[in-house]
């Protein structure tokens, strides 16, 4: 059985940091890329990363780049989103997905049909 539990959201003042986590386990995490999606109240829900499995192409929203970075430890079967400088508009709940295909779709990695599976996500608060 797949499962995918974030954590580490939490409040945090613009400006400043957060490390968001993704733990992984039911299926071979090695081989399949991961999403990293947030919704904002009343809004859709959006991309913000994908980390492929091993060598393969990492993508950002241009909202986050620059400023967030996606990492993954396959020892650990977890994923890591580390967030700096972070914005009042940054303010959702965060959700990791996996993706059944070993590499972030350079065409597709921020759509939501694109993954096959979900966390519960974890809501991370910018204050102003």
């Amino acid at each position: 059985q797949v499962q995918l539990v974030e954590s580490g959201g939490g409040l945090v003042h613009a400006g400043g940091s957060l490390t968001l986590s993704c733990a992984a386990s039911g299926f071979r995490f090695e081989i399949n890329a991961i999403g990293w999606f947030r919704q904002a109240p009343g809004k859709e829900r959006e991309g913000v990363s994908c980390i492929s499995s091993t060598d393969g192409p990492t993508f950002y929203a241009d909202s986050v780049k620059g400023r967030f970075t996606v990492t993954r430890d396959n020892a650990k079967n977890t994923v890591y989103l580390q967030m700096n400088n972070v914005k009042p508009e940054d303010t959702a709940v965060y959700y990791c997905a996996r993706d059944e295909w070993v590499s972030c779709r350079s065409s597709g990695w921020n759509f939501r049909w694109t993954y096959a599976d979900w966390g519960q996500g974890t809501q991370v608060t910018v204050s102003s």
